[in-house]
């Protein structure tokens, strides 16, 4: 079984911070891309960004330049450091990871998200 857990979601004002972090754990042979998607109230989840094994990024038109993505692939977790936070980017964010496991299987997971609000 393999578990990804997110921490870091809250409640921030207007052009301020806050950075997300998601640690996967369980039976994991390697971690390939991983990634960070959210989700509006009425609306369909969106991707954000993603980060390579080898630690190349991309990330959508609405958050470059504010929101930067990384990995610690010792500790099997991704961050998602977000600046400049507007009130549009309120929403669930959850975390996404390609594992393989020690079948040398690959399997997509998700984590169970955490709610960011941008709101004065």
């Amino acid at each position: 079984q393999v578990q990804l857990v997110e921490s870091g979601g809250g409640l921030v004002q207007p052009g301020g911070s806050l950075r997300l972090s998601c640690a996967a754990s369980g039976s994991i042979s390697r971690i390939d891309a991983m990634g960070w998607y959210r989700q509006a109230p009425g609306k369909q989840r969106e991707w954000v960004a993603t980060v390579a094994r080898g630690g190349n990024t991309n990330s959508a038109d609405s958050v470059k330049g504010r929101f930067t993505i990384s990995r610690d692939n010792d500790k099997n977790t991704v961050y998602l450091q977000m600046n400049s936070l507007k009130p549009e980017d309120t929403a669930v964010y959850y975390c996404n990871a390609l594992i393989v496991n020690w079948s040398l299987k690959q399997y997509d997971y998700w984590g169970q998200g955490t709610q960011v609000t941008v709101s004065s």
